[in-house]
């Protein structure tokens, strides 16, 4: 299983520049962003990494990255809101279901409630239950080798204590105690 963090998004770049909240609502990614994504893509494709499913986040710029990822692949992709990042900033609260619908039609979104995202600020109670309850429907359902997740920085921190940049991803066994079970994969950066 491989998780993979979302490309640069604008509010990464305003954040990285003030360390403030600027104030963007579910942003898209940026030009860098897709670049990157494209790089991760064609390192999936080339490494011939065994990727048969995509699962993303509803969020815009993961959906944006998966959508470039499933093209480059070949593959359909699915969303689970259970992936979406922590909600503590204004980029995590999302677009209601039926703006996501007219942006990617090809995206079955009708199992995802129309307001879908959690309440800011999600508590850390609350945001690590709900990655050890992902954790936990992984390895119940044992369905989970060949999937690529497309999320986002805390949930995969949460999952495996890793902190990583935008389009990285990482091998992870969800078998393992949590936190833990992920290892960078590494990636030639081209941008």
């Amino acid at each position: 299983m491989i998780l993979m963090r979302h490309g640069q998004s604008h509010f990464n770049v305003a954040y990285a520049e003030t360390r403030k909240d600027p104030g963007l609502r579910d942003p898209g990614l940026t030009d860098l962003g897709r670049e990157q994504v494209a790089a991760a893509a064609a390192h999936l494709e080339q490494e011939q990494r065994e990727v048969r499913r995509i699962i993303a986040s509803p969020y815009s710029r993961a959906l944006e990255t998966a959508d470039i990822v499933g093209k480059v692949l070949g593959l359909p992709v699915a969303v689970d809101p259970m992936v979406g990042e922590r909600a503590v900033f204004t980029c995590d609260i999302g677009t209601p279901r039926s703006h996501l619908e007219l942006r990617w039609p090809d995206i079955a979104l009708t199992h995802v409630d129309e307001e879908w995202w959690p309440a800011l600020e999600e508590s850390e109670p609350d945001f690590h239950a709900r990655s050890l309850g992902y954790r936990t429907r992984l390895t119940d359902g044992g369905d989970w080798r060949g999937t690529l997740v497309v999320c986002h920085w805390g949930f995969i921190r949460a999952l495996t204590g890793h902190g990583v940049q935008n389009a990285d991803l990482v091998a992870f066994d969800p078998t393992a105690p949590h936190p833990g079970g992920g290892t960078v994969v590494p990636v030639a950066d081209p941008c």
